[in-house]
Formats: structure tokens, C-alpha cells, sequence
């Protein structure tokens, strides 16, 4: 169905009915071009496309909840390509997993010894630790810095 090109409202025959121009014709001066945004007023309006977040938020964020966020930006369009967030992602997974495997050794290792004093010194060591280590990668990531730790590093650095 053709436009006004005076006033962009659709056309049904050669005559607009809203503005009485021509539909044959051009548009008038000023006026816009055929087919061009519809005037503003009730009714949807079309929504703006925001532009993805900064590779440095990103890279924050695969640290925020390490294993769960790591996979999200693994699997997010724009983020999937990027080799700056899919480096973090994959080194917060395995940071994740490696946290969690020295845990376990270190209880079987504690438990066999039967050191359970040891348990209360060891854990809140470990525990700060972690969290120490944890806001250090999310500071560095969001300044812009690839930190690349031993042992799972490397492996994300290949992974990437």
C-alpha cells in the first residue's frame, strides 16, 4: 500500500485523504520521503537498539559469579567472539573448578590425618584467600588488565 509522501499516512488512490496531495507527486518541500517514519504520536513508537557492553565490564562480570557467568559469556552472541571475554571466561571457570578441587583434596587430606584443629585455621585462611583473589581478578578485568594466573592461565589463554 503506497504513503503520502507529504505527510507519510497510507494511501488508498491517487489522492491522500489526510492531507490532500498527490500521491503520484513527490513530496513536498520539508515534508519526508515516501515510506519514511510515520509522524510521531499514539500508537508504539520504534525502541532504540543499545549497544553491547564494554569488553572491560564483560570481563568484570565472568568473575562475579565465576563458574555460572563464565558459561553465560560463554554462550552470549557478542561475547562469544570476543577473545578478551572468552579468555576471562574460560580462566573464571577454571579458577572456579580449581577452588573447588583444592577444597576437596584439602578436607580428604585433613580428614585422614585427622588434624581437625587444623580445619579451623586452614579454611578462613583459604576462604580470604579466595575472596582476596576474587576482587583482585574482578578489579584488574574491569581496569582493562589480562592477569594471566598459573597453571589455569594457560589453559584459558588455548581454550580462547
Amino acid at each position: 500500500m503506497p504513503f503520502c509522501g507529504t505527510c507519510g499516512a497510507q494511501v488508498e488512490g491517487r489522492f491522500c485523504a489526510k492531507c490532500g496531495s498527490t500521491v503520484g507527486a513527490g513530496p513536498a518541500p520539508g515534508g519526508p520521503a515516501p515510506g519514511g517514519p510515520a509522524p510521531a504520536g499514539p500508537g508504539p513508537q520504534p525502541m532504540a537498539v543499545s549497544a553491547p557492553m564494554a569488553d572491560n565490564v564483560a570481563s568484570a562480570l565472568c568473575y562475579v559469579l565465576m563458574l555460572i557467568t563464565g558459561i553465560i559469556f560463554l554462550v552470549i552472541s557478542p561475547y562469544n567472539r570476543n577473545r578478551t571475554v572468552r579468555f576471562h571466561a574460560f580462566q573464571a571457570i577454571f579458577l572456579n573448578i580449581a577452588i573447588i578441587l583444592i577444597e576437596i583434596g584439602l578436607s580428604i587430606v585433613l580428614g585422614i590425618l585427622r588434624l581437625g584443629l587444623g580445619l579451623l585455621f586452614v579454611w578462613p585462611l583459604i576462604g580470604l584467600g579466595c575472596f582476596i583473589l576474587w576482587l583482585y581478578m574482578i578489579y584488574s578485568a574491569y581496569q582493562g588488565k589480562t592477569v594471566v594466573l598459573p597453571i589455569v592461565g594457560p589453559l584459558a589463554q588455548q581454550q580462547a
